[in-house]
């Protein structure tokens, strides 16, 4: 029986890792996980307010134990959050329970899609000339892990059903050539 492997997105904040993954795990008819949510659900507060309350620092480290919570699990789209693979040993987990796929998008639209205060920590404090800076700041960090995907979807021009249909279109090729 050729079971899948697990689907791990990662990218920046507004490159539509919960509204693919949402799909993806359907399609899949795997369990979906978007871990800012889930880290919300159990705080039982925004990731702004955790932010707020208790530091980013405390933040992570609620993530990182969430990565090796799921660790365990199979058949599972998991949509991190953006800053998640910041931690090498994040990264390793996550590459090893699945297909890490990095969705990416255009600046402005990252810009257009996280227009929206009050839900973006790491963006917030800027107004919004500074917003792309921010961001771009941001990427720049970040860029070399994104990199290190399995394989890296640009969604800036596509909907989150065709950045799916690329995703699937990807791992069975995948499958197929290490079966």
């Amino acid at each position: 029986m050729n079971s899948m492997k697990n689907i791990i997105l990662i990218g920046f904040m507004g490159t539509g890792k919960t509204s693919t993954g949402k799909l993806l795990a359907n399609k899949l008819g795997y369990a979906f996980i978007d871990m800012d949510s889930k880290i919300e659900a159990e705080g039982k507060m925004t990731i702004k307010d955790i932010f707020a309350r208790y530091g980013e620092k405390y933040f992570r480290k609620k993530e990182a134990m969430l990565v090796q919570q799921i660790a365990e699990k199979k058949n599972v789209v998991v949509s991190t959050g953006g800053g998640t693979v910041m931690n090498p040993e994040n990264m390793i987990i996550l590459q090893k329970m699945g297909i890490v796929v990095s969705l990416t998008a255009e600046i402005d639209i990252i810009l257009e899609r996280t227009g929206r205060r009050g839900t973006r920590p790491v963006l917030d404090h800027a107004d919004v000339g500074d917003r792309r800076a921010a961001i771009k700041n941001v990427l720049a960090m970040r860029a070399a892990v994104y990199k290190q995907a399995d394989f890296i979807v640009d969604t800036s021009a596509l909907s989150p059903m065709q950045v799916t249909e690329e995703i699937m279109r990807v791992i069975k090729k995948d499958v197929g050539t290490h079966a």
